[in-house]
């Protein structure tokens, strides 16, 4: 690694924790009914909402009925997104007049934006009107986020309480995440974004004439090209912030007008991971113990930090059969070097893999290079971030949130080893709440490994790849890891928008969100009732560097025990092969 790259790397990492602290301090606060600075602008606002949507603040929900809420809610919002993607030829703010999206690709993008995975089938300028971006897409982006954040506090409030039957209000929670947190983060985002050239408009695509005439596909001559427009620096800045990763264009952050300049770069990469870093200091300012939540960071960026090293070296060293021929790939004053197949000049090798990192790290799946082009283990490196769960800093309120499981079985294994009942902040871990986290971790594992052995096993999911050989299973096993983890990536060599891949990505990502999310919603119910247990000498710290390190542990060896045969298959026997030639 050069030393600009070390350079780079260590800046992302160093300003995500600077951020993390008064960010999540100020979350928490949020949550605890105070917003310091923003109370007397936005506290008007939130209670017109209450008292137009019927909402009693005071009143709180057990578990049963914050699920139902929180179900019916995203339902509704998959619903608008439907008929919104049905109807858009018919409805207003449509310049381009751009007709209905197909049945199986509604179905598709509906889930996919609901449950905040974003995986995108289409192309967007090309698909979607802009009122179908703003009303249906933007929207759920906001929507989506703020539900993951609730589903999250609900749980913290589980470990925080003691002998309660209630565990918060979802519709409180749901109003003031989006109001104090995610709207005036990607107001001043998005601001900084249209100060770097991303373009914010309702004018209709423009025509520009070419300086020099091209040919078509068909051999005809072409005189014009036209450059899609739209309001796009408002949904850039809630895809990022939010997590979701959805692209306003169909080439996503690497397209000039969603990403233009390097800092426009590292503020979307730096607002990839932001909440989800700040969330771990949230969570330990609401249980009463900081220590709690700078553990849990400390082992997201232990992961983070090596694997994105890992990454950022093997992209630097660049193509095994290229160095072979004599090709020079160093790093010099004249050329980037590594691997620049897929990479925009302007970000150049270090800063596509921060890129891939981090959106993995994340459930964001928003991408600034061709992941399809990385190298073998390049490309190893995200599609193992997001089989690990989406738990390294992960989507706003569910990375967190899947972490707690993991640490759920970490203590659980702690305490068998040294036979006495587990605690975790004071409450017993105990068979119902180990039942909940097995089904949250095996769940998505279940869903990934039996839609990729679906789709290699059927014809029409074999003509998706656009690859043979192990390539082509790693593009099948990505789409499938990122559908179950939430991620919305995609090694962008597979044909997904087929009604095989549309209907059963769509399935899997359904199913990945809501079956982790209501086994937490139920573990948080099941905490809350319980007494707080006095710490005693007999106690596990999970606050230590011990105990950080032996959670890592668990995570690897959960991940390597589920998913390394389907690894070995795809990346690391392409690597092998290419290494042979």
């Amino acid at each position: 690694m050069t030393s600009n790259g070390i350079l780079r790397c260590l800046l992302y990492i160093g300003a995500l924790t600077a951020l993390a602290k008064p960010l999540g301090e100020y979350m928490a606060r949020v949550y605890e009914g105070h917003a310091p600075g923003l109370e007397r602008l936005i506290g008007p606002l939130e209670r017109v909402v209450y008292r137009l949507c019927g909402v009693k603040a005071g009143e709180e929900m057990t578990w049963q009925r914050y699920s139902y809420a929180m179900l019916a809610f995203n339902g509704v919002g998959l619903l608008v997104v439907y008929l919104l993607q049905r109807l858009q030829l018919h409805l207003p703010l449509n310049p381009m007049r751009l007709g209905a999206v197909s049945p199986d690709s509604a179905f598709n993008t509906a889930v996919s934006f609901a449950s905040n995975t974003n995986w995108q089938g289409y192309g967007g300028e090309t698909t979607m009107s802009y009122l179908t971006q703003m009303l249906g897409l933007t929207v759920q982006n906001f929507v989506s986020a703020a539900t993951g954040m609730a589903i999250l506090v609900a749980l913290i409030r589980g470990f925080a309480r003691k002998q309660a039957e209630t565990i918060g209000n979802f519709w409180v929670d749901l109003t003031r995440t989006t109001l104090y947190i995610l709207l005036p983060l990607s107001a001043v985002l998005a601001l900084f974004l249209v100060s770097q050239g991303v373009v914010q408009t309702f004018r209709p695509s423009a025509q520009a004439t070419l300086l020099q005439p091209a040919k078509d596909s068909k051999g005809g001559i072409v005189n014009e090209q036209t450059i899609a427009l739209g309001p796009a620096a408002s949904q850039v800045a809630i895809k990022q912030l939010g997590t979701n990763g959805g692209g306003f264009f169909n080439v996503n952050s690497s397209h000039p007008f969603e990403n233009p300049t390097p800092l426009s770069n590292f503020l979307e990469m730096l607002a990839i991971n932001l909440i989800g870093a700040a969330l771990c200091c949230t969570f330990g300012r609401m249980t009463g113990d900081a220590r709690q939540g700078w553990a849990l960071f400390g082992a997201m960026t232990i992961i983070f930090a090596s694997l994105l090293a890992l990454c950022v070296v093997m992209e630097q060293k660049g193509n095994p059969a290229l160095a072979k021929l004599g090709v020079n790939q160093a790093a010099t004053e004249l050329q980037p070097g590594g691997n620049m197949e897929g990479k925009e000049a302007r970000f150049g090798v270090v800063d596509s893999a921060i890129w891939a990192t981090a959106t993995t790290a994340a459930s964001n799946g928003s991408v600034n290079s061709m992941h399809d082009s990385f190298t073998p283990l390049g490309g190893f490196v995200p599609l193992v971030m997001i089989l690990l769960g989406e738990i390294v800093y992960g989507g706003v309120g569910s990375g967190l949130y899947g972490m707690i499981l993991f640490v759920v079985v970490a203590v659980f294994l702690a305490g068998l080893m040294v036979g006495r009942t587990p605690e975790y902040l004071g409450k017993k871990v105990e068979a119902y709440e180990m039942k909940m986290a097995s089904i949250g971790i095996l769940v998505p594992a279940a869903l990934v490994l039996l839609g990729t052995a679906l789709a290699v096993v059927t014809a029409a999911g074999r003509t998706g790849p656009a690859n043979p050989g192990p390539h082509g299973f790693s593009e099948i096993l990505y789409a499938f890891a990122s559908a179950g983890n939430n991620n919305g990536s995609a090694f962008a060599g597979l044909s997904a928008n087929t009604f095989f891949y549309n209907t059963s990505l769509g399935v899997t990502m359904f199913f990945a969100r809501y079956w982790i999310a209501i086994p937490v919603l139920a573990m948080a119910g099941s905490l809350a009732r319980k007494k707080l247990v006095p710490a005693s000498g007999g106690t596990l710290p999970t606050h230590t560097p011990l105990f950080v390190f032996f959670l890592i542990a668990v995570i690897l060896l959960v991940g390597a025990l589920t998913f390394f045969p389907a690894l070995a298959l795809g990346p690391v026997v392409e690597h092998l092969m290419l290494a042979a030639r």
